[in-house]
């Protein structure tokens, strides 16, 4: 096999410019997220299969880097399984680590824990714009609280984050697996076949209403069930509230009653948007799933209406730690798309501010080594004022160097010659 300069596909190289920006972005991440009370901490990013194969991270579990055994354990000769070859993969998230390393240690952490983690993670996915099979996460969760508190401080950090950033208008839209649970029993979907439903449901933006029933139809189910969610999706559709219009709905038949939960989802619209001095909204969306199976509450996910794309999303979890340790925990947490506001703010030209103003010395090569000394000396007392100093050689194409230099932010750029 031949050398390649090319990164592996769907991986990449970090040029200058963007990786100033990357730094920066995740500096006001951990600073915005800190003064929230949320603690970093990290995993590492290779898991036991064990723990990735749990059934608890939907279709990224088709999507997994596995990582073949080593040394004295790889018997490739003698495999006759997967699991003869394999015992651990990379990450695919950073939910199911963070998951096991609070069952690991609990006992030396706060109650509730409020972590932040922010890593690499892999995904074996088809890489497009913004997409990439290596990238990272940027979660903030909180472990412990079970209240509604949890989900508006949630929303309040990222949507201060994103502020920060420059966003604005961007829409929160917020639901509920229990309501999603409860709409299915409305149009007599049975608790079995729900997950079913709902992957289909979770295509609404992108094939319509017609094209949702069409699919649930080849799915198997019944021409009933067809219709009574075609029914229920028109109603709420046209409702002027439609968190409002599915609780007369739900009411209507009492096996798919939801109150309690819908007075919580109003609950956290409320309070968010009373609190906020970001202008965002918002809003209750039924036809929002999330991906993940073990959601187990409300679920929300970041959409920057003005680019038409997501830009993070998460939820509750309360039962995911009790299959690590037995005891129920509950948990919730959000991701920002941090690859995708990256690309964005790249395009958008975005500039660091307050960035330390940047000098470059170019130094001619007939320069004496005194004098290269005497330059040395005065460039490190211009960093210890806060000033960025590069000193170079002078390039024979020195108007190229300084094109390049000017590129990556160097305002001030000296020649310097032999007296």
């Amino acid at each position: 096999m031949g050398l390649s300069k090319n990164a592996v596909t769907g991986m990449r190289d970090i040029l200058p410019r963007e990786m100033e920006l990357r730094d920066y972005t995740i500096s006001l991440i951990k600073s915005t997220y800190k003064s929230f009370g949320f603690t970093p901490m990290e995993t590492p990013v290779v898991e036991s299969l064990g723990n990735l194969l749990s059934k608890q991270g939907g279709d990224n579990e088709k999507l997994i880097f596995k990582i073949l055994k080593r040394g004295e354990k790889l018997k490739i000769d003698t495999a006759k399984t997967e699991e003869d070859l394999s015992d651990s993969g990379l990450r695919y998230d950073l939910t199911v680590p963070l998951v096991r390393y609070y069952s690991a240690h609990s006992a030396e952490l706060p109650k509730p824990f409020k972590a932040l983690q922010i890593g690499p993670v892999f995904r074996a996915d088809r890489p497009q714009r913004g997409r990439f099979r290596q990238f990272y996460q940027c979660d903030i969760d909180i472990l412990g609280e079970a209240g509604s508190a949890a989900e508006t401080e949630l929303l309040l950090a990222t949507s201060t984050l994103l502020g920060k950033l420059g966003f604005t208008g961007f829409i929160i839209h917020i639901n509920d697996r229990r309501i999603l649970k409860a709409m299915a029993a409305w149009c007599g979907i049975t608790p079995e076949v729900c997950d079913k439903a709902f992957i289909t449901w979770d295509k609404m933006d992108k094939i319509g209403l017609e094209g949702v029933c069409a699919e649930m139809a080849e799915s198997g189910f019944s021409a009933e069930q067809v219709e009574a969610y075609r029914a229920l999706s028109a109603r709420l559709g046209e409702a002027e509230d439609p968190l409002e219009a599915l609780s007369a709905i739900l009411s209507e038949k009492p096996e798919a009653s939801a109150q309690s939960e819908i007075d919580g989802l109003k609950q956290i619209i409320a309070d968010v948007g009373a609190i906020s001095t970001v202008p965002f909204r918002v809003l209750f969306d039924p036809t929002l799933v999330r991906g993940m199976s073990y959601y187990t509450g409300p679920i929300f996910e970041i959409e920057l209406a003005d680019l038409g794309m997501a830009a993070g999303g998460g939820g509750r979890y309360d039962e995911m730690i009790g299959k690590f340790t037995g005891q129920k925990v509950p948990a919730c947490g959000i991701s920002i798309g941090f690859e995708r506001l990256i690309t964005i703010l790249l395009e958008q030209g975005f500039a660091v501010p307050g960035a330390p103003q940047k000098k470059a010395w170019l130094i001619d090569k007939k320069v004496p080594a005194e004098k290269r000394m005497e330059l040395q000396k005065m460039a490190l007392a211009e960093r210890a004022a806060g000033n960025t100093v590069l000193v170079a050689a002078m390039n024979k194409n020195k108007k190229f160097q300084k094109d390049q230099l000017t590129e990556e932010g160097y305002g001030e750029i000296s020649e310097f010659y032999a007296d």
